[in-house]
Order: structure tokens, then sequence, then C-alpha cells
């Protein structure tokens, strides 16, 4: 009996034995099985980010060979428009397609660059109104912000706000206006844009148009979450505000 007993036992120890040996094993697998998948997983997140990345450049420069011709044919109509103020136009012009053909092209451009230009394109549709029209234009520019000078600024991203400010405004209105307000401080860009609105839906002119559509595809591709863009219609009144966190997106850049 006394040597079953220990039969027993011992069986019992050997069992027991193997089986931590067995959990041990699986346990070893399993946790390196774990690590493959990890890094797998890793390796795709990060082969998508790429691939993403690419599919929105091209996305990009898609937008951007529709916008430059559109541009240009606007800006040559006011200028035709008007020839008795050709010169200053052409001096002008000159800045915008300088701006266009050689620094469009480029991912960002600095703050200074992009409201030098828009300030030349906004002289460039003012020749298409009465130098008696209510144009309100106020610029609060800190120079000596942080961003100023950096490359974090999307290039043309205020051409759609101004062109459009042009296109629907109702200049025939006795109390019709355009108001322009351009700000940079704190290392936070902000546009707001507003005009007496033409009798037309200009709303849902604005939704629908390619110059509005291509605008905020840009700023969600490029800024994601550093951006607001806000259109409303209120008594015949449309405006609409961009704001751009241009310092959190460029301690983003440098991060990255």
């Amino acid at each position: 009996m006394e040597g079953n007993y220990y039969m027993i036992q011992d069986y019992l120890i050997f069992i027991g034995v193997f089986g931590i040996f067995f959990f041990l094993t699986v346990s070893v697998y399993l946790f390196s099985q774990n690590q493959k998948i990890k890094k797998r997983n890793t390796k795709l997140s990060e082969t998508n980010k790429i691939t993403e990345q690419r599919l929105n450049e091209v996305k990009l420069e898609h937008i951007g060979t529709k916008l430059n011709p559109h541009l240009f044919k606007n800006i040559l109509n006011s200028v035709q428009s008007h020839a008795y103020q050709t010169y200053m136009s052409l001096d002008k012009l000159a800045n915008v397609l300088d701006y266009i053909l050689y620094e469009s092209n480029n991912k960002f451009v600095s703050p200074k660059e992009e409201l030098n230009f828009a300030l030349s394109l906004i002289e460039i549709n003012k020749i298409k109104i009465n130098p008696l029209f209510d144009f309100r234009i106020k610029s609060k520019i800190n120079k000596s912000d942080a961003v100023y000078e950096e490359k974090v600024f999307a290039p043309l991203l205020s051409v759609d706000l101004i062109e459009n400010a042009f296109k629907h405004t109702d200049f025939l209105a006795q109390d019709s206006f355009i108001s322009v307000h351009i700000e940079l401080e704190n290392r936070v860009f902000m546009m707001k844009v507003s005009n007496k609105a033409s009798l037309k839906n200009v709303l849902e002119k604005e939704k629908s148009g390619f110059g509005s559509q291509s605008l905020n595809q840009r700023l969600k591709m490029i800024y994601n979450t550093f951006y607001t863009l806000h259109k409303t219609s209120k008594n015949g009144i449309f405006t609409a505000e961009l704001t751009i966190n241009l310092g959190e997106f460029y301690d983003k850049m440098c991060y990255s």
C-alpha cells in the first residue's frame, strides 16, 4: 500500500511539473506571437500613414492644378474690365503671378508671403467696383510673431474667401459693403470676410462651388484639428471666418 501511495504521489508531481512546463511553453509561444503581431501591426500602421500622406499630396496637387487656372481667369477679367487702371493693376498682377508661379507650388509659405499675396489680390479685385463703394479692410499683423516668417501656411488659402466676397456681393444695393479683417497674433491666423449678399442663395452656392470644396478639402488634409471655418448668412449678410492655429501646427511639424 505504501509503495502504491508513493507511486501515485510521484505521478501527481510529474503531472504537475509537466503541466507547469506546458503552461510556460504555451505562454512563451503566445507572447512571441503577440510580439510578432504587434510588430506587424506597427509596420502596417506606418505603411498606411505613408500611403495616406502620399494620397493627400496627390489630392492637393490635383486641387492646385484646377485652382490656379481658375484664379488666372478671374484676375485677368478684373484687369481687362478697367483699362484706365491698367498700370496699377499690372503692378499688383505681377506680384500675384510671381507668387502663383514660384511660391504656390511649395507645400508651405510664410504668413508674410500669403498676406502680401492676399492684399495684392484685394487691390486687383477693387478695380471692378466704384471708388465710393463701402469697402473696409482692417489688418492686425504682429510682424514679430514667432510664425510670421515660418513656412507653415498652405499657399492660396485666402483666395476663396476674397474672391467669393467680390463675386457674390450686391453692388447695386444702397447698403452694400465688403469687409475684410485679417489678423495674426499669438501664432494664430484669422481671416474674416463679410459682404452684402446678392438676392440669390449665396450660402448654398458656396457649399456647392468648386472653390469652397477645394478649400475645405485642403484645410482638412493639411491642418486637420488646427483650424476652424465658419460660414453664415443672416439678414442678407454673408460672413466667412477662417482661423488657423499656426503655432500648434508648427509645433507638431517640428515634433514630427
